[in-house]
């Protein structure tokens, strides 16, 4: 399963391109919102990993243009942001994304758990 990291904190990105790694997925890295859509259409991977505020486009702005392309648009995908207002997870939700997680609040543990449910979920499709 090819996973897109896209997170402008090094720190994190790298921390997540470890633990998934080593959970045996493949993974691509974007570090902005231009990136992240650039990677998609070049790369399509199975999964994206989305933080909302990024430099150059933001994730909303990346969702709206990944939904938009019949090619794209069933790509999983799950916000991990620190964006934890009612109105932001409403606006996700809006464009289909699979799960939203909030960083404080979350584990790599969780993240990966998510991401084998969102697996399991497609391999019986």
């Amino acid at each position: 399963m090819k996973i897109l990291i896209v997170e402008d904190e090094f720190f994190l990105r790298n921390i997540l391109e470890k633990k998934l790694q080593a959970e045996g997925f493949d993974v691509i890295l974007a570090s902005d919102g231009v990136e992240a859509v650039e990677k998609t259409v070049k790369e399509v991977p199975d999964l994206i990993l989305l933080d909302l505020i990024l430099p150059k486009k933001n994730g909303f702005e990346v969702l709206e243009e990944i939904k938009k392309d019949p090619y794209l648009k069933d790509i999983p995908v799950i916000i991990i942001s620190n964006l934890g207002q009612e109105i932001d997870i409403d606006r996700a939700k809006k464009f289909g994304v699979n799960e939203y997680l909030i960083k404080a609040q979350t584990s790599l543990d969780t993240v990966v758990e998510k991401i084998k449910e969102i697996k399991e979920i497609k391999n019986k499709i």
